[in-house]
């Protein structure tokens, strides 16, 4: 599969006709990561827009202690970066790959030229850049509630939404995820989050395997009232 299939399946990019596809494949080097890369830190960063085409990226800061807090994680169709006119919020986070990954990146200049060209595109990135601060404000008023087992259903509900593949009745979470990576997310312990998912799983909400998440979005969604 080229690059402008690629650039044709990104949400972002859906209203845009075949010769403006074309352009920007033009414009926007192609480049495979594998998994475990970092892409970006803090001290790295670069202005530009990235559009991943395939895998999945988690983002996340580290405190003064180096304790690491994932504050989000992007599949397949997602933007990220910070030009001048327009800011997803990742310029003092550092993003890592969490599988193999395909980016496509659009410098500074080049994007800001092509989307005052098109003020379509530039509505859909204020919603996408909406759908994320909504995202990241749900995560932030789950954290405050200081309840570790709804803290990890509404996080797994989401991943589960956005990552899930539907299994007898479940979604499992089309990624591997460790206890502690659970933890980073919530800012929790990896005993904490070991012990509250052991009651999900009781309660027949989750259902758990080595790295493996099953979650059942009806229920869990019943349960955070959502």
């Amino acid at each position: 599969m080229n690059k402008l299939w690629y650039l044709s399946q990104i949400s972002l990019l859906d209203a845009l006709p075949m010769e403006d596809l074309m352009e920007i494949d033009r414009m926007a080097p192609m480049t495979r990561i594998g998994k475990g890369e970092l892409i970006q830190t803090p001290d790295t960063f670069r202005e530009g827009l990235y559009f991943l085409k395939t895998g999945k990226l988690k983002l996340y800061k580290v405190n003064s202690a180096g304790k690491q807090f994932i504050v989000s994680i992007l599949g397949t169709g997602n933007v990220f970066g910070e030009i001048d006119s327009f800011s997803l919020g990742t310029r003092d986070t550092f993003i890592e790959t969490m599988e193999e990954t395909i980016l496509c990146s659009l410098d500074k200049e080049m994007f800001e030229q092509f989307l005052m060209e098109r003020p379509q595109l530039a509505v859909k990135m204020m919603k996408e850049l909406s759908a994320l601060l909504q995202e990241r404000d749900a995560q932030l008023a789950q954290m405050a509630l200081g309840d570790v087992r709804k803290k990890a259903l509404h996080l797994l509900v989401k991943l589960g939404q956005k990552f899930g593949m539907e299994e007898d009745g479940f979604h499992r979470i089309d990624m591997a995820l460790s206890h502690q990576e659970i933890a980073s997310m919530i800012g929790s312990t990896r005993e904490t989050v070991t012990i509250a998912l052991n009651e999900l799983a009781r309660q027949h909400l989750i259902k758990t395997g080595r790295m493996t998440i099953h979650v059942d979005l009806k229920r869990g969604m019943e349960q955070l009232d959502v």
